[in-house]
């Protein structure tokens, strides 16, 4: 059991998004959950209540962008209104999942930049610092022009595959644009690194190319950021077993699972896919291959670090 966080100026709340996580946070940290209500009009209004007084305090607010995403992003947008109207001394985000983050940068002409737009709305409606993890492309963090601690998943999910002791393994990035995150892991299991370099005709349509490394009788690990339909990430295990590897683990720090990603998995060459619960995981999505690992003594310490000034920079690693 967490003991009482002493300082009554940190509050911390949740909306709809995460609240098992949230709570566990609170716990971590030795705090409640703040008191507030998020209700509907008939028409689909959202109306935030906030319960008790925040007055002068710091507020961190839990919320993953995930699905339903515009319904969570506008919850979000709401709290801080409101938290900013009650007199909060700073309104922090705490957001384990950032929605739009694919969303990262003008691939083709006339397309929007929506990951930059959720950072300007955020801000505009009254945020103060920005707390989140694994970010899809670093360079987010820059859309923003208030303090943001970009936290890292893959310690977390490293520390379950040192406790498997996994012989002769190799790390592998199912694309090009996941090589910094393999090469994290690969460091601290002291392993090699692998790439499979692949094509994308169009989104959640991937087709596997070519695999860069020495996979042969190796146990491989797949890391990636979000697994959403699992397309990707089950065509690099199917492949990676054809060539050679002995077996084949995946994991992720964001579980969208979307579509056919169950099924997909279910059957692909995976032996286990690790999670973390950054998204919520319904129990209809919890199968006998699927382990979540939770990052909310992460989340929390980050949380006490930031309130008490403190380095967070020590998380990063």
């Amino acid at each position: 059991m967490a003991s009482t966080y002493k300082d009554s100026s940190l509050k911390v709340f949740t909306l709809n998004s995460n609240r098992e996580l949230a709570e566990e946070i609170a716990n971590h940290i030795g705090t409640p959950l703040g008191k507030c209500s998020v209700t509907e009009f008939s028409d689909g209004e959202i109306q935030i209540n906030i319960e008790e007084s925040i007055r002068g305090c710091d507020v961190y607010v839990v919320q993953s962008t995930s699905t339903p995403v515009n319904k969570h992003i506008m919850e979000l947008l709401i709290m801080i209104d409101a938290l900013k109207r009650a007199s909060a001394r700073s309104v922090n985000i705490v957001m384990p999942y950032y929605g739009y983050a694919r969303q990262d940068r003008k691939a083709r002409a006339r397309e929007p930049i929506t990951a930059k737009l959720i950072a300007d709305l955020l801000q505009t409606a009254g945020a103060t610092r920005v707390i989140t993890l694994d970010l899809h492309a670093p360079q987010i963090q820059g859309f923003f022009d208030l303090p943001i601690d970009h936290l890292q998943g893959v310690p977390i999910l490293s520390e379950h595959f040192e406790e498997k002791e996994l012989e002769d393994i190799i790390v592998v990035s199912p694309d090009h644009g996941g090589v910094t995150r393999a090469r994290r892991m690969a460091d601290r299991l002291g392993s090699p690194i692998g790439i499979i370099d692949k094509r994308r005709p169009r989104p959640n349509v991937a087709e596997v190319m070519n695999i860069i490394g020495d996979i042969e009788g190796k146990t491989a690990i797949l890391i990636d950021d979000i697994i959403d339909t699992a397309g990707t990430i089950t065509l690099a295990a199917n492949a990676l077993i054809e060539n050679g590897a002995k077996e084949v683990y995946a994991c992720c720090t964001h579980p969208v699972l979307s579509g056919p990603a169950l099924e997909r998995i279910e059957n692909s060459k995976i032996k286990e896919l690790v999670i973390t619960n950054t998204i919520p995981l319904p129990e209809e999505k919890k199968i006998d291959k699927i382990t979540e690992l939770s990052v909310a003594p992460l989340i929390g310490e980050a949380i006490t670090r930031v309130h008490e000034l403190k380095s967070v920079s020590i998380l990063f690693d």
